[in-house]
């Protein structure tokens, strides 16, 4: 397979696909993390016809990359879309490449601030997604919802969770990452740039639905000068 390329799209059946949405846990002293809560917001309002598994992950890189590898060994999912907070971003963010690099600039929740070490040792340098990143980034602005195509997942949990998901699901997996940012419910200041939990939750809702019903990625530029 093109390693930019996506995989060959499966035959998803009713009943028979199984798709895996994760989110974080609240970090450091933070009261809520929106991507946890908007992974339960899609829980409660699915209706299928696929199977949809949630989790909430916790922000340590030893616990959240565990859970990650547990779940996809466990359920064997067909579509892997892994949510987290990027505070600070104004736009939901398809992220399209996990580097297998932990580079901690703050403890996670457990303490542990790794410098310099790999994700996965032995494993290549970097992961694409293999989402159909362009097209969830043009669903979700076509939603009315703010979004990017992003080029860095950052070197935190956030990151590593992403790249253990893209060295362990098997080939024909789609898989990946989006960033998303404070909830307007729950924003740790005022000026901090926020979504409705609503509307986040819509987003995961869109980028699910679109790497299920989407065979070719979108041929649109997305790349970056800087």
């Amino acid at each position: 397979m093109n390693p930019v390329g996506l995989p060959a799209q499966r035959a998803y059946a009713g009943g028979m696909t199984t798709v895996l949405l994760t989110g974080f846990e609240p970090f450091g002293g933070d009261p809520s993390n929106p991507s946890g809560e908007a992974v339960h917001l899609v829980a409660s309002r699915w209706s299928g016809p696929e199977t949809l598994v949630t989790a909430v992950l916790p922000v340590t890189f030893g616990g959240g990359a565990a859970a990650m590898r547990e779940l996809i060994a466990e359920h064997r999912p067909d579509v892997v879309v892994a949510a987290g907070l990027a505070g600070g971003r104004a736009a939901v963010g398809v992220e399209r490449i996990a580097v297998n690099l932990v580079d901690a600039r703050i403890p996670d929740n457990a303490g542990a601030q790794p410098v310099d070490a790999p994700s996965v040792a032995g494993a290549p340098p970097a992961a694409f997604a293999t989402l159909p990143v362009k097209a969830i980034t043009g669903a979700l602005s076509a939603a009315g919802i703010p979004a990017e195509l992003s080029h860095s997942a950052g070197t935190f949990v956030c990151n590593h969770v992403f790249f253990t998901a893209m060295d362990t699901a098997p080939a024909g997996v789609r898989a990946g990452f989006v960033h998303v940012p404070w909830s307007a419910e729950h924003a740790p200041s005022a000026d901090a740039p926020t979504l409705p939990l609503h509307d986040i939750a819509r987003a995961l809702e869109i980028t699910v639905r679109t790497s299920l019903d989407t065979g070719v990625d979108a041929a649109v530029p997305g790349g970056a000068i800087h």
